[in-house]
């Protein structure tokens, strides 16, 4: 990772306001709301403009899938550090209700999760955790799901 990116992920708060500034999240309307200091969690929401609702009045769903997409990744390669690869591999959302109003999903890195990743690369070898995330309207109601999977090994 170049010297200017580590500065980016200097610290939680850092990572966080340069998200939220993010041209992607920018054009989206998508806020990262919290991301914890020792990066275990994050929560990020995105409230409904007339810039990311679609001809039907609801979120876009590229809005919605691009509020998720690059936090696995970021949260797991600040807590893995630099002798690891992380990259997404892939991807897929399901909509389960219209959103509408401000949507919501968290994120969540357990100290569990992490030492089964650092296991199953040991070594060298790669390995594809997957999570499912849920994106919740105001009400709590699920809008959409979307399962992730990551690319993750050791660096030679």
């Amino acid at each position: 990772m170049n010297r200017k990116i580590r500065q980016w992920f200097a610290s939680a708060g850092a990572l966080r306001r340069r998200l939220t500034t993010f041209g992607p999240y920018l054009g989206a309307g998508v806020k990262v709301t919290h991301i914890a200091d020792d990066f275990s969690t994050a929560t990020v929401e995105m409230r409904q403009h007339w810039f990311n609702t679609n001809y039907v009045g609801t979120h876009f769903g590229g809005s919605l899938y691009s509020m998720v997409d690059p936090l696995y990744m970021l949260l797991l390669m600040r807590r893995l550090g630099n002798d690891y690869i992380v990259w997404d591999k892939s991807a897929s959302i399901e909509f389960v209700r219209p959103g509408k109003g401000t949507v919501t999903a968290h994120f969540d890195l357990t100290a569990v999760r992490l030492e089964e990743i650092r296991r199953k690369t040991e070594g060298g070898e790669k390995y594809l955790p997957e999570w499912d995330v849920e994106i919740t309207d105001e009400s709590g109601e699920l809008v959409a799901r979307v399962h992730k999977v990551l690319y993750v090994r050791e660096k030679r």
